[in-house]
């Protein structure tokens, strides 16, 4: 009887998983777009990447490149690309695997971006300044003598998240049961809020932002790119400090003065070691371009 109960209850709990991954699995006709514009394709090694294109393109270009995260794309720029519009052509891509791009379930890697960028760069830009988030940072940074470009913005750069690289738990991330059912959990409404509350605002959260946040985080395909991540596979083994000084390039490093993962400190440090300017936004965290979007324009821009 006990070992029946086991196996009921084992079925019990596949099929509710099941069920529940079904339920908030989301077509991709239900994700708007990212900037409120049309999207334009790249075509790139197999993958049709989607980015957003704005301003007059006889203008200087401007290249946005979103931060990683389980809901990444380039709806983190929402509210400061039409201002930068005004002055720039505004290229916005969704990284592949991520927003509006194709999701295969490949193994990404940190490498991987990081050729997207230089090749994003190269095929369609003409020496960019280029606003990075987070992590995308080091991947520009990657391959920064690569580039052919007028200047870079890092909003809080980093190399890394949690070091250390788990293959079991990317590989857990991706099973097709309880893989999936565990990444809802990570993505669902209650943790998105959690999330962006503890590291990414100190102000309020708009909940347009969340359910963006959700919707794109229930594409089909979503999990594989964040499963690399979560388990250490998109950090970078990049010296920071020392690709951007090397590089030659004039660099603006932004930090919010409440960001703790990582903290104003390292950013700093950093800004010293690169040879960069520093720009500190008051109340604010991870997202200054957000929680002070007129501010961060007037300031950078």
């Amino acid at each position: 009887m006990t070992l029946k109960r086991l196996l009921g209850g084992a079925a019990l709990g596949i099929g509710a998983t099941v069920a529940g991954n079904r339920l908030v699995a989301r077509d991709e006709t239900d994700l708007p777009t990212p900037l409120g514009r049309d999207l334009s394709t790249y075509r790139w090694r197999g993958f049709d990447v989607a980015y957003t294109e704005a301003g007059d393109p006889t203008d200087p270009d401007l290249l946005l490149v979103h931060g990683i995260n389980a809901a990444g794309s380039s709806h983190e720029f929402r509210y400061v690309a039409d201002a930068l519009s005004d002055e720039y052509h505004v290229l916005a891509p969704d990284l592949p695997g991520f927003g509006h791009s194709d999701r295969p379930p490949l193994l990404y890697s940190d490498a991987l971006y990081a050729t997207f960028i230089r090749d994003f760069v190269e095929d369609l830009t003409d020496e960019p300044t280029v606003l990075a988030s987070s992590l995308s940072a080091a991947y520009v940074a990657e391959t920064a003598d690569e580039l052919d470009v007028e200047s870079f913005v890092f909003v809080c750069p980093t190399a890394t998240t949690i070091p250390g690289r788990r293959a079991w738990l990317r590989s857990l991330f991706r099973l097709p049961v309880a893989g999936e059912g565990l990444y809802n959990l990570l993505v669902s409404k209650p943790a998105i809020r959690y999330f962006l509350a503890d590291h990414a605002f100190d102000g309020p959260i708009t909940e347009e932002w969340v359910d963006y946040d959700w919707l794109t985080a229930h594409q089909p395909g979503a999990r594989f790119a964040p499963a690399s991540f979560i388990s250490g596979f998109l950090d970078s083994e990049v010296d920071l400090a020392a690709a951007i000084r090397d590089a030659g390039v004039p660099t603006t490093i932004v930090w919010g003065r409440e960001a703790d993962l990582p903290p104003l400190s390292e950013g700093r440090e950093l800004a010293e070691g690169a040879n960069a300017r520093l720009v500190v936004f008051d109340n604010a965290d991870l997202l200054p371009h957000a929680e002070h979007p007129e501010a961060f324009v007037e300031e950078l821009f």
